[in-house]
């Protein structure tokens, strides 16, 4: 379970292997992580029963801080505060 005080951050560092880090606002993640979901043959079992593409990517947001696309190539993001 995340830490609450994670959901007063509104920016997030996504890494993806061989790629710089980049600095994505709530909804840029979200979509950045819509994109890979689509590419994946199948949902991972704890997303299986989110309604949309959308509800699956926030619960990812929500709940984890990495996604394995396929054996050694995983995405990572952390929620971070800019100043």
């Amino acid at each position: 379970m995340s830490n609450p005080i994670i959901h007063d951050c509104e920016n997030y560092v996504v890494l993806e292997p061989g790629k710089d880090e980049i600095f994505l606002n709530e909804e840029e993640t979200i979509h950045w992580l819509m994109s890979w979901l689509e590419q994946l043959e199948k949902l991972p079992k704890d997303l299986e029963n989110q309604p949309s593409l959308q509800n699956a990517a926030q619960r990812l947001l929500d709940t984890a801080c990495d996604l394995e696309i396929k054996p050694g190539f995983s995405l990572q993001w952390f929620a971070v505060r800019l100043d």
